[in-house]
């Protein structure tokens, strides 16, 4: 019989406390402040984990220009996965798309002719690699039926992907003072694109597109300029100034930029290029456990069996300074007593990561497998066990 316990005893056991190193150790190298961009407003962030790498201005409402599409292209990805829109399902183009696109319309074109139909993947790519106003809103009056629509469409996914600071008015990026967005959550709606619609996230580093016989290149020259960089967009008003939404991916870390209101094409890549070189020379991204990798051991009462593993439920990635990785420690617990039946998708305890005295990450662990109630002696065993704690 297990030993009585005060029952002022906490509920919650910490059953592991690994002080030794995650990984072999190096020295960590001494990060400097972010470089000094030409820019109103950016956000340098790591894909895997969200941390903030750098900022400025990171929070201020800006204009986002044509990065507006890449939020028109995450709905399209939607409506496609949801099987609401098929890529070869054809869309009539409207005149008010087809203006979009016209001369003296300020701004992006892919050149499709009113009353034609275009298949989705055409004018996808059509916005993505061109930047084309009239696809961008050929295929927002398809999935919503109008622009405005789609456009509320829009907020709707960007409150689920927890852009605060966002409100979208159309589907292009044209100049509206109720458009507006945040360097913040424009890296949320990148991370999204990039998780949720890898199939099609490759057409962002696509270097030129042709339809009707007209060959347009992409604009983000760093796509030519690093070959680890793979999109995203490119965007430009004259108010909103040249601004560029950045990934590139090295040695198995992928980060995010995002640089708002340059006063050229050149700047926004030279500030981007920046921030991404500053990022992956003084961050790395470590796994600290796997999905599904046994953390504990703990007893099991009531149950089929005497003890289960438990784990996480996914990799437990954590960003930290280069080398640093040494200084990663973990604490385990699970919340006592764990009482058959239990279910692989309850949670039962908590797996925190922390870098000297700042926890980087909590991750819920789960049963690797689900334990049935025991027969009626365990049960009857157990219960006088639990009463004596």
């Amino acid at each position: 019989m297990r030993p009585m316990r005060s029952p002022f005893a906490s509920v919650v056991l910490a059953l592991a406390a690994l002080a030794a190193p995650l990984l072999p150790a190096s020295a960590a190298v001494p990060i400097p402040k972010p470089p000094t961009v030409d820019a109103r407003a950016y956000i340098l962030v790591d894909n895997a984990t969200g941390r903030v790498l750098a900022a400025m201005n990171g929070d201020s409402r800006m204009e986002p220009a044509s990065i507006t599409k890449v939020m028109t292209a995450y709905g399209v990805f939607k409506a496609i996965s949801e099987k609401r829109l098929a890529l070869d399902e054809p869309v009539m183009i409207s005149e008010h798309a087809w203006r979009a696109g016209g001369a003296g319309s300020g701004g992006s074109s892919t050149f499709v002719q009113v009353g034609t139909t275009v298949p989705v993947e055409v004018l996808l790519k059509g916005m993505i690699v061109q930047s084309g106003n009239d696809a961008s809103i050929a295929l927002a009056e398809k999935v919503g039926g109008t622009e405005d629509a789609f456009a509320q469409m829009m907020n709707t996914y960007a409150k689920q992907l927890g852009m605060k600071s966002t409100n979208f008015t159309n589907s292009t990026g044209l100049p509206d003072p109720n458009l507006y967005t945040t360097a913040r959550d424009i890296s949320l709606l990148a991370r999204a694109v990039i998780g949720e619609h890898p199939e099609y996230y490759k057409w962002y580093s696509m270097r030129e597109f042709v339809w009707n016989g007209i060959k347009q290149q992409n604009r983000n020259g760093l796509l030519s300029r690093d070959p680890s960089v793979d999109g995203i967009k490119t965007g430009h008003t004259e108010t909103a100034g040249y601004c560029l939404l950045t990934s590139a991916q090295r040695s198995g870390t992928r980060l995010v930029s995002v640089v708002f209101g340059s006063k050229s094409m050149k700047a926004r890549e030279d500030a981007s290029a920046a921030l991404l070189n500053y990022g992956f020379t003084f961050f790395e991204t470590v796994k600290v456990r796997g999905r599904g990798e046994t953390v504990l051991t703990p007893r099991v009462y009531k149950g089929a069996v005497e003890s289960i593993a438990v784990g996480p439920a996914r990799d437990v990635i954590v960003t930290t300074s280069r080398g640093s990785g040494a200084a990663l420690k973990t604490t385990a617990t699970v919340t006592e007593p764990l009482v058959a039946p239990l279910a692989p998708n309850k949670a039962v305890g908590e797996l925190v990561v922390t870098d000297g005295t700042e926890v980087v990450a909590k991750v819920p662990l789960f049963p690797l497998q689900a334990v049935a109630e025991g027969g009626l002696w365990t049960k009857l065993s157990d219960s006088v066990s639990l009463w004596m704690r």
